[in-house]
């Protein structure tokens, strides 16, 4: 496992932002682990977020696109983060783009906020966590209609590895097939267990046998086979 991932890890449990317990996601499915990435809300933890992104999307896609679209509204500061650490860490002035819920009609018009997109420009989505794909069903359109651009990937920080939409293969993967781009994470639910279980993490073990069993019994009905 690349260094940053295991950073990436912890970082995400002194954040706050994955939790280990009961919750019902907004599919509806009972999960044992959660993950909020609106709980990164200090300008230190933006600033490690965009790098931990920046990192990955390096690592996946390389430096050659020009705008990282982040969809309203969980996308709008991740994006924002992450064009800053990219130009910190690798050199590049990546522009950022995000969309509106409201189409504005008066001063910054249309229903993008940052840069505007331009015809043949590569584009790279940035997003929280996909769980069954449901929100590039959203965003591709609006990202098509505005200008004839190249959707170079995705890049998420949680690949939660379970079933998309279609409930025949991962939702990641069935991206790829869906729209014809990568799709890829910071680090996998996998890559999170293999790691967390029976570790102490921030002084304490995160996942132990009972939490490592309510996963292993969850991906038994929503993972990937």
């Amino acid at each position: 496992m690349e260094g940053y991932k295991a950073e990436f890890i912890e970082f995400m449990v002194e954040s706050n932002v994955l939790k280990f317990g009961s919750f019902t996601l907004k599919s509806g499915r009972k999960s044992p682990f959660f993950m909020n990435a609106g709980a990164y809300t200090t300008g230190s933890q933006l600033m490690r977020l965009g790098e931990f992104y920046a990192k990955a999307i390096y690592d996946n896609y390389g430096a050659d696109f020009d705008v990282l679209f982040g969809p309203a509204y969980k996308g709008i500061p991740l994006c924002v983060a992450a064009c800053i650490a990219f130009s910190k860490l690798y050199g590049k002035e990546i522009r950022y783009c995000s969309n509106r819920k409201e189409i504005k009609d008066h001063g910054d018009t249309g229903i993008l906020l940052g840069t505007k997109l331009k015809d043949h420009e590569r584009v790279v989505i940035i997003e929280d966590v996909t769980t069954s794909g449901k929100s590039i069903e959203e965003t591709f359109p609006i990202l098509k209609t505005q200008a004839n651009v190249k959707i170079v990937g995705l890049m998420v920080s949680l690949n939660r590895m379970e079933v998309g939409l279609s409930g025949k293969m991962g939702a990641l993967d069935e991206i790829r097939q869906t729209y014809g781009f990568p799709a890829n994470a910071i680090v996998s639910m996998a890559e999170v267990t293999e790691y967390l279980y029976n570790r102490p993490c921030q002084g304490s073990i995160i996942i132990d046998d009972t939490i490592k069993a309510a996963i292993d019994e969850y991906y038994k009905e929503y993972g990937v086979k």
